[in-house]
């Protein structure tokens, strides 16, 4: 149970970043002075790091775990589409919000921010799906 609740927390604290990112933050680009933007973009991206890439990787492990060493009664088929949805977040991610942030880094672009924007809902529903799973996973460890 260890690795479910590790989980758990770790996803959830995903969860709340990934809604202030979709709903704030990306949106607020287009705010930003063209001129400014790469520099912005490259302060974002560094400072963003600090907050993502730990946990997304301590995310990544316990899910592992979890998903090797389950606790008993847990469903594989739950954990395995707990597995699945962490999969499309990563690949998300790396082929899908990388690139335009990669392309915002050079210079603002509308149609990439708008994209960040929109492909971004993918991570954000995936992510709100894994924790509510788990939650269910960690009640029906507790009843």
């Amino acid at each position: 149970m260890t690795w479910l609740l590790l989980n758990l927390i770790v996803t959830w604290y995903m969860v709340g970043l990934i809604w202030l990112i979709q709903v704030v933050h990306y949106p607020l680009f287009a705010n930003i002075p063209d001129a400014a933007f790469p520099a912005y973009e490259s302060r974002n991206t560094h400072r963003t790091a600090w907050v993502v890439i730990g946990p997304m990787l301590l995310e990544l492990f316990s899910a592992l775990l979890l998903w090797w060493l389950p606790p008993p009664g847990l469903s594989s088929t739950l954990l395995g589409t707990t597995l699945g949805l962490l999969v499309l977040i990563w690949a998300s991610t790396f082929w899908l919000q990388v690139p335009q942030h990669l392309r915002l880094s050079e210079r603002y672009d509308s149609y990439a921010q708008q994209l960040l924007v929109q492909t971004n809902w993918i991570r954000t529903l995936a992510w709100t799906a894994r924790g509510s799973l788990l939650a269910w996973a960690l009640h029906q460890q507790l009843h």
